[in-house]
């Protein structure tokens, strides 16, 4: 339906243009009823899942935000939520404003937890994360010497092959507290092993590190864990987990404030923290808040997991098909074939995401 013969009767604010907030936002806008003000200081929008990439020498992974809001309808608020008013229904921003809303889809996702990384400080200070993959690429240019990555989960193997990769006189090293790849089958840690010792990594675990003090390398990159970005909700009063999670029922609404919705890493659901629950999670917060605004019927999420995608550099990598909640199956593609099906799944978030623009735009 034309816009110009319809006025949007609600308003819905979404905090956060990474994949979940996108995602939302674009789903949203697709409703004539609706209009949409997404929030976030960025005007370009980052593949997170490509951060390992940039930390390697990649030049860019991110893409003007504009190029998918374009013709949309959604106005983008290049600002930082500050403050959050369930009460009466607002969000305040670093820049002065205040925003009224009828819904709102809280997405601001996760970042590489470093609260007890350091004694004194923040890892930041004294170590790169994923987060600051330009830096760590700037910083590798430098000249080699001995690198250590910590934590051997999925991010952590990531970072650390493709450095040793992209950068192979540097000594790298991968501490972590269990095992590393501790998710996949027997076969998926027998080669990732393999892979890593390939490029000269050094896996060292049992390692717990509690402080950037510990570890003796030139250059250490912390990739232990994640933390949800919650702050706003919990100093607004929206009930959080003890993970610091926002809780919400099957839904994605907040148990707290039924006008809040949350999607992508900072929803307490049982679903891990990835691009690959970030995305379902927003479309779905999406479609329970049109549900909500026209009285409709709800449905609850229902999410099963297919498979973990790794990169182990740019010419190899691990598929590792997975049982629906998201335990192992023993069988694994490994090698160039892995590799090329990991950049489609990269790439394929990117043109979903135009896709549903492309639907905006035609609505």
């Amino acid at each position: 339906m034309n816009r110009q013969h319809r006025q949007p009767r609600h308003h819905v604010i979404v905090l956060g243009a990474g994949y979940a907030g996108l995602t939302a936002a674009l789903r949203l806008a697709r409703n004539p009823a609706v209009s949409v003000t997404l929030v976030d200081p960025s005007d370009r929008f980052t593949e997170r899942v490509r951060l390992h990439q940039l930390a390697a020498g990649q030049p860019d992974v991110t893409h003007p935000l504009s190029s998918f809001l374009r013709g949309t309808g959604i106005r983008h608020v290049a600002a930082r939520a500050v403050d959050l008013d369930p009460a009466a229904r607002e969000v305040r921003t670093d820049d002065g404003r205040t925003l009224s809303y009828d819904r709102l889809v809280y997405a601001l996702g996760s970042v590489t937890d470093t609260r007890i990384a350091a004694e004194e400080g923040t890892v930041g200070e004294r170590a790169y994360t994923a987060e600051s993959a330009a830096e760590l690429g700037k910083r590798l240019l430098d000249g080699p010497g001995r690198l250590a990555v910590v934590g051997g989960g999925l991010t952590g193997v990531e970072l650390a092959s493709e450095i040793a990769e992209s950068h192979p006189a540097w000594d790298v090293r991968l501490l972590t507290a269990g095992r590393v790849g501790a998710g996949l089958s027997a076969n998926g840690r027998a080669h990732l092993r393999r892979a890593l010792a390939a490029m000269r990594v050094r896996v060292m675990e049992g390692e717990r590190i509690t402080s950037v003090d510990e570890v003796d390398a030139d250059v250490t990159v912390w990739s232990a864990s994640l933390r949800p970005l919650t702050g706003l909700a919990g100093a607004a009063g929206l009930e959080l987990d003890g993970e610091g999670r926002i809780v919400v029922d099957r839904m994605l609404r907040s148990a707290t404030d039924p006008a809040v919705y949350v999607a992508g890493d900072a929803a307490a659901t049982s679903l891990r923290m990835a691009c690959a629950t970030a995305m379902p999670t927003g479309a779905h917060a999406a479609a329970s808040v049109l549900a909500d605004l026209e009285s409709g019927p709800a449905r609850p999420l229902r999410f099963r997991y297919v498979v973990q995608c790794i990169s182990l550099g740019r010419n190899d990598g691990l598929i590792q098909p997975v049982h629906r909640d998201d335990s192992p199956l023993r069988s694994v593609v490994t090698g160039r074939p892995a590799a090329f099906v990991k950049e489609q799944v990269v790439r394929s978030t990117v043109r979903i995401l135009r896709v549903a623009a492309s639907r905006a735009r035609a609505r």
